[in-house]
């Protein structure tokens, strides 16, 4: 019997900050992953605002998000809350993933919804918001766990490494999820 091959997690943070937790969150996932699985960060913030004029000479970086996302068999998104939704950044790279219509990268793909923030919430609008993107994307987020990391300047040290125990566990809940999702969907 063939063993099954990993299965190819793109992560991508919705934050361009240096020192974003959302950033770190997918830094911390990369040492929690089972063991069936693979994670490659991608860093959207430096892709050109999305402009429909572009779409028929996209540029480099652009298609490169977008073979990125056709290669992945899963997309993790960690996501920062700006004004009760998602960031500029990342909706900017949904935006390119999801045109022109005829190549919309993220149609049929697993995902996982992940968050921090220093609020109280952890990020819980912005992850209702995304989920509600995702209809329209026709993208397959699990449900639970969920994973809302509320004061998360308590949850890392000063090298922005996640320490909360609960918080690890749950992270690697998420991952576990992801993957089994996945494969379910892939059958």
């Amino acid at each position: 019997m063939e063993k099954p091959s990993k299965v190819e997690i793109l992560a991508i943070s919705g934050s361009g900050r240096k020192r974003s937790f959302n950033s770190a969150l997918l830094e911390a996932a990369k040492q929690l992953l089972p063991a069936n699985a693979t994670l490659e960060v991608v860093d959207v913030s430096r892709l050109p605002l999305y402009n429909q004029d572009l779409e028929h000479d996209m540029p480099e970086e652009v298609k490169e998000l977008k073979n990125k996302i056709r290669g992945a068999d899963a997309v993790l998104i960690a996501t920062p809350e700006h004004n009760y939704s998602i960031s500029a950044v990342l909706k900017n790279a949904i935006e390119w993933g999801n045109r022109p219509p005829r190549d919309a990268s993220w149609s049929g793909k697993p995902a996982a919804i992940i968050s921090a923030s220093t609020s109280l919430r952890g990020g819980a609008r912005a992850q209702l918001h995304l989920r509600q993107i995702m209809i329209d994307l026709n993208m397959y987020p699990i449900n639970r766990p969920l994973l809302l990391v509320a004061n998360a300047k308590d949850k890392f040290d000063e090298n922005l490494k996640l320490t909360d125990e609960e918080t690890l566990q749950t992270l690697r809940d998420v991952l576990s999820s992801l993957v089994e999702w996945t494969r379910k969907l892939q059958r």
